[in-house]
């Protein structure tokens, strides 16, 4: 056996070194770590090499345990590389590349120099080879930044089932006491998935706003979406049961985020001189990396945005109409572009006298003035969009073809990213404004949402009515 259950170390220890250590005994050592909490951010850019791979096998006896496994049921298990500041997210099979490997995700100090090993668990037997390091550039400056160490599978080891890396340092004396990943996405799938749309939320923290997250969440349903995948750092008592709801209904997967929190300062902003952390925004970026992998076959499209943002078709009415005409127009793989709309979320206006639609204050369910949150059926103005510049976008992509994603877009893919035209398709991000200084009369009237409002209000009262958050007999 290559396994057995771990006790998980504590990764916050080894970030602070002080040099008085250095005359203690090396077990008082090892257990005498601190957390480094400031970090110069000009740190320059490392990549890590890797030593030529050592083609190693040897067989385990039966009973032997030389490393542990990931906690059962801990989706992402967050396991330190002893001897470093990296931190391993997760891992999967490699299909697309002319070499089989391993990729593991994973969080790197971009400072830090390590030649990484692989031990790969294949049929009761360890093998090894070189892994081969890549710290992502979209790191915003942040001293820590998302990575990729990718480990080729040697001969004799087609179908790992569990991965760990250790540093080529540390690899002799701490082999038996590593902790061994699972390796998904063990088979490749073309077709027959068993969603067609997938939404990735990343990051979710200190959430409150109820009414808005049940309201995207039945709009996703509309427009075609089977799975929503949070990556919940926290949220509020309500949040979480409403959470709870849809993971019952096999809507939704809730991936446990908060003890990325635990092990590093991360930051609650993108950049480091005014949200200072050793992170880009709650670990953000190897969140949406962990979610394109995990849903590369399980999915045959997924959507990367926020909470508070909606692609919504102009001309159709939901993303299984719109894809075939984006893919006829543009053709498959490429990661499709939705422009962004902020409709800021503290403007209520009556809808313009030229329009004979209902007013939005009059569409709803008068109950939901009970529970937390905006209600993005009362915000129907955005802000001009900017003809100038396309910015703060997100994508829905075909998985298979992405190797690395980012905030907006994508850095590492097949065929890259195409613009689709505001005419075709629109990002609705009910949020606070950006463009703080314009006056009413600049805004632009948008009630497209309103199509869809009927239905809405409908399936919004359902999901209220079933967690409690209104009465039964709430009527609209």
């Amino acid at each position: 056996m290559c396994l057995k259950q771990p006790k998980l170390r504590s990764f916050r220890r080894l970030m602070y070194l002080s040099p008085l250590i250095t005359i203690l005994s090396l077990t008082l050592l090892l257990w005498s770590y601190r957390p480094a909490r400031s970090i110069k951010f000009w740190s320059q850019y490392y990549q890590s090499t890797s030593p030529a791979q050592i083609p190693v096998q040897r067989a385990l006896p039966t009973g032997s345990a030389p490393g542990r496994q990931d906690p059962h049921g801990q989706k992402v298990p967050l396991v330190a590389v002893n001897g470093t500041h990296t931190l391993l997210v997760s891992a999967y099979l490699e299909h697309r590349t002319n070499r089989r490997e391993v990729r593991v995700i994973a969080v790197m100090l971009r400072s830090e120099v390590v030649a990484y090993r692989c031990l790969l668990c294949c049929q009761g037997q360890r093998h090894i080879s070189a892994g081969d390091a890549n710290i992502h550039w979209d790191h915003f400056g942040f001293a820590y930044g998302t990575a990729t160490i990718l480990c080729p599978l040697p001969s004799g080891c087609e179908t790992p089932s569990h991965i760990a890396v250790t540093s080529v340092a540390a690899a002799d004396s701490e082999d038996k006491d590593e902790v061994f990943l699972e390796v998904l996405n063990q088979e490749a799938r073309s077709d027959s998935f068993p969603h067609t749309f997938t939404v990735c939320l990343s990051t979710m923290f200190n959430f409150t706003n109820v009414l808005q997250l049940v309201q995207s969440m039945e709009v996703l349903k509309i427009l075609g979406v089977s799975r929503v995948v949070v990556y919940k750092t926290s949220c509020s008592p309500d949040t979480q049961r409403l959470l709870d709801y849809y993971t019952s209904t096999g809507f939704m997967e809730v991936i446990p985020w908060s003890k990325l929190s635990k092990l590093l300062n991360v930051s609650p902003g993108w950049q480091p001189e005014y949200s200072p952390g050793d992170l880009h925004y709650y670990g953000q970026i190897p969140a949406l990396n962990d979610c394109v992998y995990r849903y590369m076959y399980q999915s045959k499209y997924l959507a990367l945005h926020d909470m508070d943002e909606l692609i919504l078709p102009q001309s159709v009415d939901s993303w299984r109409e719109l894809l075939p005409l984006l893919e006829q127009k543009h053709g498959a793989d490429f990661g499709y572009m939705f422009e962004n709309a902020v409709f800021p979320n503290t403007i209520k206006l009556p809808p313009p006298t030229s329009h004979t639609t209902q007013d939005p204050q009059s569409s709803c369910c008068t109950g939901w003035q009970g529970v937390s949150g905006v209600n993005i059926l009362a915000h129907l103005y955005h802000e001009p969009l900017n003809q100038k510049e396309f910015s703060n976008f997100k994508i829905i992509i075909n998985p298979r073809a992405v190797f690395a994603p980012t905030v907006h877009g994508l850095l590492n893919s097949q065929k890259g990213c195409v613009r689709v035209d505001s005419n075709v398709a629109l990002m609705y991000h009910t949020r606070p404004p950006v463009q703080t200084k314009l006056t009413t009369d600049q805004l632009v009237y948008d009630d497209r949402l309103l199509s869809y409002s009927a239905r809405l209000t409908l399936a919004v009262n359902t999901v209220l009515k079933e967690i409690g958050l209104i009465p039964e007999d709430n009527t609209e």
